[in-house]
């Protein structure tokens, strides 16, 4: 066991702990005991667990603080364990349970070595499928990132709508735009806007149903098809809202080739992504977990830039949305 000076470094890099706390989350533990479920013994039929070995897991997270035992031997929350309700507004339970796709992604962190060693993703190797592969194979998992990405979107859509004129644009295709949500904001704000939502068939229709949904179906459309395929041309404007970053840059130049092929000379693609307050400091805890789940990356304008150029595209300028940003590039002269 590490000691001295050590004692921090083994802190940060002992699994038992984070493993500890998803175990909990996947359990239920919190929630059980707000129940009135108080000891191993009365809750390891009710999570199907071992009495003894939840015990043991319970004991190790009152020593840490995140529990208390009890002198009757029963357990309670800390202000830590109340984070592990299902129902806390911070909604760390679900981010970590292993069975939900966030954490079962977190997972393939063991691997990191070998994303490190070759620059691929980790999952594959941990779940024998890559991400995308594993969301549409394990039951629940794509509904369950899909409504994910769409919790975001309230908070995310409008700072990208307020982030430039995109009604100059005539009409915007939104690539891999998933339910439609960040189309429905430009057009609600933009009333001269057209929109179009390219993504996989289910969603397409997921985003059809919302345009029909808002009142927007005269202006709003979806097709099915691929980032990886022909787009449709001929717009203004070709929106990737944190589709680069799950590639590595081999695949993510041909999504943005794509989409330069479709706006040809006259239209811009927007680029939106986290890229970091000064534009190349990228957040590095989702640079790894980019690497780790997609052998993808997180990129500053720089790095845009070389693919841009690679595709025949330059930075036209950079606008501020919220924590993220909208780079423009077009092949303008």
């Amino acid at each position: 066991m590490a000691d001295g000076n050590g004692a921090g470094l083994w802190a940060m890099a002992h699994l038992g702990t984070p493993m500890a706390l998803r175990v909990a989350a996947t359990l239920r533990v919190a929630d059980h005991i707000v129940a009135g479920t108080r000891t191993a013994e009365a809750m390891a039929p009710l999570v199907k667990a071992d009495t003894d070995a939840l015990e043991r897991l319970l004991r190790y997270l009152a020593a840490r603080k995140v529990l208390v035992r009890e002198a009757d031997g029963g357990y309670g929350l800390t202000a830590k364990g109340e984070l592990l309700r299902d129902d806390h507004p911070d909604g760390m339970r679900a981010q970590i349970d292993i069975e939900g796709w966030t954490g079962r992604a977190e997972l393939s962190f063991v691997h990191l070595l070998h994303s490190v060693r070759t620059g691929e993703a980790a999952y594959p190797l941990t779940f024998g499928r890559t991400f995308w592969d594993d969301m549409t194979t394990e039951p629940g998992l794509a509904a369950q990132f899909d409504a994910s990405m769409a919790a975001d979107m309230p908070v995310r859509a409008p700072a990208i709508a307020k982030a430039l004129d995109w009604g100059r644009l005539g009409h915007v295709v939104d690539v891999g735009g998933g339910d439609g949500s960040l189309v429905v904001e430009l057009l609600s704000r933009h009333p001269e806007l057209r929109g179009t939502v390219v993504d996989q068939p289910e969603t397409a229709e997921a985003a059809r149903k919302a345009f029909a949904a808002a009142g927007l179906a005269d202006r709003g459309d979806a097709v099915p098809g691929s980032f990886f395929d022909a787009l449709p041309a001929g717009a203004g404007g070709y929106v990737l809202s944190l589709i680069l970053h799950n590639w590595n840059d081999h695949a993510a130049g041909a999504i943005l080739r794509r989409c330069a092929e479709a706006a040809g000379a006259e239209g811009s693609v927007f680029v939106v992504e986290n890229v970091g307050p000064d534009g190349e400091s990228p957040h590095t805890g989702m640079d790894l977990r980019m690497l780790a789940y997609y052998g993808g990356k997180e990129r500053g304008v720089g790095d845009l830039a070389k693919l841009g150029a690679a595709c025949g595209l330059s930075v036209r300028g950079v606008y501020p949305a919220g924590v993220l940003s909208v780079v423009e590039m077009s092949a303008r002269a």
